[in-house]
């Protein structure tokens, strides 16, 4: 996995210095599917719903931002592409192995 120095993902600065900050997911696009690793943090699931929530319309303006997309557009194509995935109800969950930092494979 390589992508230019300036597409990759930072930890913000207020996260680093918060010591009681978690960690929720990580998300990549490979070979032509979603793939991410998940930590149930929250008691309540309703909480995880929120954070999707917040992601969906942060990502609306990331679309703003770096492709010129109108952000209200943006975000209404976010929530049809959750929409679909919803109602295809044909959503698997595979787990695979990961490795431990250090081990050989």
């Amino acid at each position: 996995m390589s992508e230019p120095e300036e597409h990759q993902l930072k930890t913000p600065d207020s996260v680093a210095a918060d010591a009681g900050a978690i960690e929720i997911m990580r998300m990549w696009w490979s070979e032509g599917q979603p793939v991410m690793s998940v930590k149930p943090a929250f008691n309540d699931p309703q909480k995880f719903g929120q954070m999707l929530a917040y992601a969906a319309k942060h990502m609306a303006h990331g679309y703003a931002v770096r492709h010129g997309h109108d952000e209200r557009q943006a975000y209404q194509r976010i929530l049809q592409g959750l929409s679909e995935v919803i109602k295809a109800d044909n959503v698997q969950t595979v787990t695979e192995p990961v490795s431990k930092p250090g081990s050989v494979q």
